[in-house]
């Protein structure tokens, strides 16, 4: 990993000989010294066969080899090379074009230096961060301190842990971060835990952004001037003032209109904003977190959420996985929720049976932690011995099914399960495949398994037994 920005390695390309020089310039009056520029596309390759780079810069219109089939040639994501592409303002469709082929981000002529630098230094930061992520998951190491920093989030499962680390190592960035994920498996308690492994010192502030107009989102974020409308009487900070020097979580993001995107990519272009009123720029130091549970590329194809801002936004992305696909965190979540919960109504702790943890890992849970932990509740408050008694989650599941009981009444899994038969099975085939798979989703359970099929578990123990022996 690199010792400090300055040390990068940046590569110029350019057919124009004076905005290389002027770029240069700017760059070792910057400070980096490690400054390599080329007027032809073909020397780039050339110098690339044999020397490394950590950021290019990139002009799209050149003579010999345009600079998008350079991007295809150099093809960032296995180089692990940053790039960095100009082009004219009328251009930026290409420019965008560019960021799905790996470009971390785009400049338009005139460059302005302001803009220039500030892109410079969020590819170096995204390179360095890239070598850390790349190093760590080369070690294969599955680490489970990092739980104990943020200890909000229950997890043995090791893709959490593998997702855990990553958190770590990007919350450093002050570039945004993207976490996505259905509803209820936790995005705002990700945001926190950001914002607690960034060790930033402002404060943590969240607004789900989900209905508001673009003037409510302006003064919301931006805050206003005495004046500027009627009705603002005197000035007022906005969110982003309040997060200063901390992290401004934005949810429900693919809710957001028009101009409100525009607007928040000026935000993190530029990193400065203008309060409703005033003409003065206030520059941003709170690092944004947004979240949704739409897709977005989907949102962005369709045509409802601009691609320069889906590509701003993705280059750290938080994808959380349902519950699920993390089954084994059950029995945790459980004991933290029974405790949890014991403690909100004022009772002692209940126990259960193991059967307990079969039964719910057999369930989907669509509504994902934010179900498991209002069931927990639920079936506590209500209890009225020291054990909890599995038909009690059996009653909540075939709720949330929609009272379908002869469909439960056999079944404690999911209610899609299906078996599909490419040619017409004989009786003792069918019976044999359905036995297989309902010993299979309930985790070879016995008596979830009878419950499944409509048999008693000695039935079914007999079935078992007799099919080892054929």
């Amino acid at each position: 990993m690199l010792l400090k920005q300055t040390d990068a390695k940046i590569v110029l390309v350019d057919d124009d000989l004076q905005a290389l020089s002027l770029l240069q310039s700017i760059l070792q009056h910057e400070g980096y010294t490690n400054v390599t520029t080329f007027n032809d596309g073909h020397d780039l390759l050339r110098h690339l066969e044999s020397n490394s780079a950590d950021v290019v810069v990139l002009d799209l219109m050149m003579p010999n080899i345009s600079g998008i089939a350079l991007l295809r040639e150099i093809d960032a994501e296995k180089s692990g090379i940053t790039v960095i592409v100009a082009t004219a303002e009328q251009q930026i469709e290409t420019a965008i074009e560019c960021m799905k082929l790996g470009a971390v981000d785009y400049l338009t002529k005139p460059i302005i230096v302001k803009r220039f630098m500030s892109s410079i230094q969020r590819a170096i930061e995204l390179f360095m961060l890239q070598e850390e992520i790349d190093a760590h998951q080369k070690a294969h190491a599955i680490d489970a301190s990092v739980t104990m920093l943020v200890p909000a989030i229950i997890t043995q499962n090791k893709d959490m842990l593998a997702l855990l680390k990553y958190v770590e190592i990007v919350a450093q960035s002050f570039q945004p971060i993207l976490v996505t994920g259905e509803t209820g498996v936790g995005k705002e308690l990700f945001a926190q835990a950001i914002h607690t492994l960034s060790k930033r010192n402002g404060l943590f502030v969240s607004v789900n952004v989900a209905g508001l107009d673009d003037t409510l989102f302006s003064d919301t974020l931006f805050g206003h001037k005495k004046g500027s409308y009627t009705g603002a009487f005197t000035d007022r900070d906005g969110l982003i003032k309040k997060a200063a020097k901390g992290t401004l979580f934005l949810d429900e993001i693919g809710d957001l209109n028009e101009l409100s995107q525009i607007k928040l990519l000026r935000l993190l272009q530029e990193n400065e904003y203008y309060p409703l009123g005033s003409d003065i720029p206030m520059q941003n130091t709170a690092r944004l977190v947004v979240a949704t549970n739409r897709n977005l590329k989907q949102q962005m194809i369709d045509g409802k959420f601009r691609k320069d801002l889906y590509y701003r936004l993705c280059s750290h992305q938080v994808i959380i996985p349902q519950l699920r696909n993390r089954r084994d965190d059950i029995p945790l979540l459980l004991n933290h929720f029974l405790v949890e919960s014991a403690k909100t109504v004022g009772k002692r702790q209940l126990t259960y049976r193991k059967e307990l943890i079969d039964l719910l890992s057999t369930y989907d849970f669509p509504g994902n932690i934010r179900e498991l932990h209002a069931m927990v509740l639920d079936v506590v408050t209500r209890a009225t011995t020291a054990k909890i008694h599995v038909s009690a989650f059996k009653e909540l599941i075939l709720r949330e099914k929609g009272g379908e009981i002869t469909h439960f009444d056999q079944s404690t899994g999911e209610e899609n399960d299906k078996i599909v038969f490419h040619r017409f099975p004989t009786l003792k085939q069918a019976e044999n495949e359905l036995i297989r798979r309902a010993m299979e989703i309930t985790n070879n359970n016995q008596g979830l398994a009878a419950q499944k099929l409509g048999v008693t578990r000695q039935a079914l123990n007999n079935r078992l037994r007799r099919s080892k022996k054929e």
